[in-house]
């Protein structure tokens, strides 16, 4: 197999399925074995798990699959690379140390770091270093919030010197999700820091299995296209000395790998088609898909320039509580109720105003004739965000349970309210590299890893598209769901969300570009009406992609949405109707049958 080298992904988060590792070991011939643990929100949950054991910090998941795996891989000289690290790389790796002399195994094991940031904040600004919101623009300032965690994302060439060093087993900190692949791939095949191609090659295939089964048919628009749920296999990418790879999953598993699977997840979180690394910049607007085999997709031709100056840094600061109340409302007149309920509640806790930000949401609303108790229930919602935590934590729940006597007819709660949350902000800003070192030790050595420096071509900046083409139709149309001929994946970056959208032939690209303009998708989703949306064109993906500028305010851990992650939001999107032209609903029709 030296003419390719194939990467299998375990994990896409931290609390993927634990089985996941043992079945790519297990499930055929592998040569690394990759993990993704590391979410903008993760490093958030570790900082809590080290004010309980400063000795953690990292993906214990990952320590305990080891325990499972690490006598096979070694024994088939199957690589390890990982981010499981976390904000503790050095005690993951002191850990898997200890792992392995207690099986009486001896691996090679380099840990990589220098990601972490917190303890450099104020050095920074003396450097000039304002740590600015990169959609707001405001400078990190600490006397609003406490920060607690700040760490730059480090590209693969760390992973890259700890396998030339012999390394079996590498774990990192905040290492850039595709940068597990590119940098074990370098290694393999001996590419250089400029080798733009190759390695934005090898970035688009790690961004495609970097979040597991997502590229195998989980989470995928069209159910109907996925052989079977049960046993959802994990991606593999084969990637190849040109930069070029197959998306693929061990035989006999479930799920699916098709063009489809792989453009939605090509589109998963991204904004323009440029995909910005710490080692290069690739353009997904370059690449092309072609269906190589079943549940093989091959991706070649991707372009790559010099990457950004600039590193991004995930930087968590804690900014208050928030908590979220759920009442059951039954049968007539839910909105009437609705309001009783919010009027008596707030007016209990002295006021609205009380708190930063308050969200009422009432839904499920109730049938009009219920055939049983469940079809006669409307829910009511309401979430609160704020400072004071006494309010949030212990005077919110308790007003609660006090209303349940003296209140509307059949008041009932979902379930008791809890002390709610801390909220976390997450703030995406950027340092200049010079001020980041990433560091690789093995065997009690420690080196740095230069960042390259290169004069290259900048390939020109993708800008939103201005206005489609317009096509020509037939004057026939069927109103039917969006979903029936559009494809979508929706997800959270800190506080923005992206929505990507695709067809599956250029005739109904045609339609989609002409049909959804910022405008049309304001219409439809009248709940991203007060943002700013940014709308970007991928002619070779058949796709579309909005990105949609603080509709999760300051991230997952401090928004109100009942979707905090905008996991949803594709659905959402799909479930709307509008008039098709004919022409357009037969082509699908006929590609489904």
């Amino acid at each position: 197999m030296d003419d390719k080298l194939i990467i299998a992904n375990c994990s896409g988060f931290y609390g993927d399925r634990f089985s996941a590792a043992q079945e790519m070991v297990e499930g055929g011939p592998i040569d690394v074995l990759t993990g993704d643990y590391l979410a903008e929100l993760t490093m958030a949950i570790l900082f809590r798990k080290t004010l309980k054991n400063p000795q953690e910090g990292y993906a214990e998941t990952f320590l305990k699959q080891m325990d499972i795996v690490m006598k096979a891989c070694l024994s088939r000289s199957i690589k390890v690379v990982s981010n499981a690290g976390g904000l503790n790389p050095r005690g993951l790796a002191a850990a898997l140390k200890e792992l392995a002399e207690r099986l009486g195994l001896a691996p090679k094991i380099a840990w990589i770091d220098g990601d972490n940031l917190m303890n450099r904040l104020d050095d920074l600004r003396e450097h000039g270093e304002t740590l600015s919101h990169m959609d707001s623009g405001l400078p990190l300032r600490d006397e609003d919030a406490m920060t607690v965690t700040a760490n730059a994302y480090l590209g693969g060439w760390g992973i890259t010197r700890a396998l030339l060093e012999g390394a079996d087993i590498v774990v990192g900190g905040r290492i850039a999700d595709a940068c597990l692949v590119s940098g074990p791939a370098a290694w393999k095949f001996g590419w250089k820091e400029n080798d733009w191609d190759k390695l934005a090659g090898a970035m688009a295939a790690g961004h495609v299995i970097e979040c597991g089964a997502h590229a195998t048919g989980g989470n995928f628009a069209f159910m109907e296209d996925i052989y079977s749920y049960q046993h959802m296999g994990f991606p593999i990418a084969e990637i190849y000395p040109d930069g070029s790879s197959v998306i693929t999953k061990h035989p006999g598993t479930g799920g699916r790998v098709s063009k489809g699977t792989v453009t939605s997840q090509l589109l998963y979180e991204v904004r323009e088609s440029a995909y910005l690394t710490p080692d290069v910049t690739a353009h997904f607007d370059t690449l092309t898909l072609e269906k190589e085999g079943l549940d093989r997709v091959k991706i070649s031709g991707v372009k790559g320039s010099p990457p950004p100056p600039s590193l991004k840094v995930c930087i968590n600061r804690l900014s208050g509580h928030r908590n979220i109340a759920r009442f059951v409302l039954t049968g007539l007149d839910p909105e009437k109720k609705a309001a009783i309920v919010e009027t008596t509640f707030f007016n209990a806790l002295g006021g609205r105003d009380q708190f930063d930000d308050v969200e009422v949401r009432l839904h499920g609303r109730a049938k009009h004739d219920p055939q049983s108790l469940d079809e006669a229930h409307s829910f009511l919602e309401i979430a609160v965000r704020g400072k004071n935590q006494d309010l949030i934590s212990k005077r919110f729940p308790k007003t609660v349970v006090e209303m349940a006597l003296c209140s509307i007819p059949g008041f009932t709660l979902g379930d008791l309210p809890g002390k709610g949350a801390p909220v976390i902000q997450h703030w995406p800003a950027l340092v200049a590299k010079e001020h980041v070192e990433t560091r690789m030790t093995i065997d009690g050595s420690t080196c740095i890893i230069p960042w390259f420096q290169d004069s290259g071509e900048m390939r020109e900046k993708p800008v939103p598209a201005a206005g489609p083409m317009k096509n020509a139709y037939g004057t026939d149309n069927l109103r039917l769901p969006l979903g029936r001929i559009m494809g979508a994946r929706s997800g959270d970056k800190g506080g923005n969300a992206n929505l990507g959208i695709w067809v599956k032939n250029p005739d109904a690209y045609g339609f989609l570009t002409d049909f959804l303009t910022v405008e049309k998708l304001k219409e439809l989703l009248p709940d991203t009406e007060p943002y700013t949306i940014e709308r970007f064109e991928f002619p070779n993906l058949l796709a579309v992609n909005f990105y949609i500028i603080g509709y999760l305010g300051d991230g997952a851990a401090s928004s109100l949405k009942g979707d905090p992650q905008a996991k949803t939001l594709g659905e959402y999107f799909r479930c709307k109707k509008a008039d098709i032209p004919l022409e357009i609903v037969d082509q699908a029709w006929n590609e489904t049958k």
